[in-house]
């Protein structure tokens, strides 16, 4: 993906503090930052906090004066977008393709006109992470809304652990997984009903309740979670197709399938 266009700040090398813990709300949900050990400048967690706000400003499709908002309203061309959008596009054409039409930008619209906010909160996650890492950062975790990205450990040889919400029962985990750089994102119909609709259909995609993946992107994750929701029963697989990424869904008969990958991550 390119990079945004915010500016880097310079890091100042004789800072060695401790670990940072950071909550941010942007893009209508909140990010948390968790960033352990040491040698990381404290301005880090502040440049990718800010970046995360420039994307939302150029991406938000509530601001009627953002990018894509002008691009959906058929005012700008995708021609003439900026880089970073133009390959958000690209992405989606990418997976509508490879999906057979279970993801696509624009078929949920009924102008046909592209909208990526679907894509956009995966790929802003990822760009945080690489501000961080630019920074020295080696162990950390982001969590977006509940899609988290994790890069090292949260305490020398323990891994980070990243529940998987029951969809049925609010307070119960279905399952707990064990990561180390990696991606988790998760789809399901239990927090805002059934608002995943099958573009290819126009109906609420059906046979899970939920559907989480793993994989070594959050921008990938995100996209695959979505598009493994609206497949059904054959979403796992289709996951399973991409090398490094598994998925841990549950049925609406209530149980648990998974694909090979996520059996190592099961705590």
């Amino acid at each position: 993906m390119a990079e945004s266009a915010v500016a880097t700040r310079p890091h100042d090398p004789t800072v060695v503090p401790g670990p940072a813990h950071r909550v941010e709300r942007i893009m209508g949900t909140v990010f948390v930052f968790d960033v352990r050990g040491t040698g990381v400048c404290p301005d880090a967690v502040d440049e990718a906090i800010g970046l995360l706000h420039d994307i939302d400003a150029r991406f938000s499709p509530y601001r009627p004066d953002s990018e894509v908002s002008r691009l959906i309203r058929g005012e700008l061309e995708e021609a003439d977008c900026a880089d970073d959008l133009r390959a958000i596009l690209g992405l989606g054409e990418d997976l509508r393709r490879t999906s057979d039409g279970a993801f696509d930008i624009r078929r949920h619209r009924s102008d046909g006109r592209p909208d990526p906010t679907g894509l956009v909160k995966g790929w802003a996650t990822e760009e945080a992470a690489l501000v961080l890492e630019r920074a020295g950062a080696t162990d950390f975790a982001i969590n977006a809304g509940g899609d988290i990205v994790a890069r090292g450990e949260r305490e020398p040889g323990r891994a980070w652990r990243v529940g998987i919400r029951h969809p049925r029962i609010e307070d119960r985990l279905a399952a707990v997984l064990e990561v180390r750089d990696l991606a988790v994102a998760t789809s399901g119909a239990y927090e805002r009903g059934e608002h995943i609709v099958d573009p290819r259909t126009g109906r609420p995609a059906a046979g899970l309740l939920s559907v989480t993946v793993t994989g070594p992107s959050p921008t990938y994750a995100d996209a695959y979670a979505t598009t493994a929701f609206v497949l059904g029963l054959d979403g796992p697989a289709w996951v399973a197709g991409h090398a490094g990424y598994g998925a841990y869904a549950i049925t609406t008969d209530e149980r648990a399938i998974w694909t090979p990958a996520i059996d190592r991550l099961l705590a």
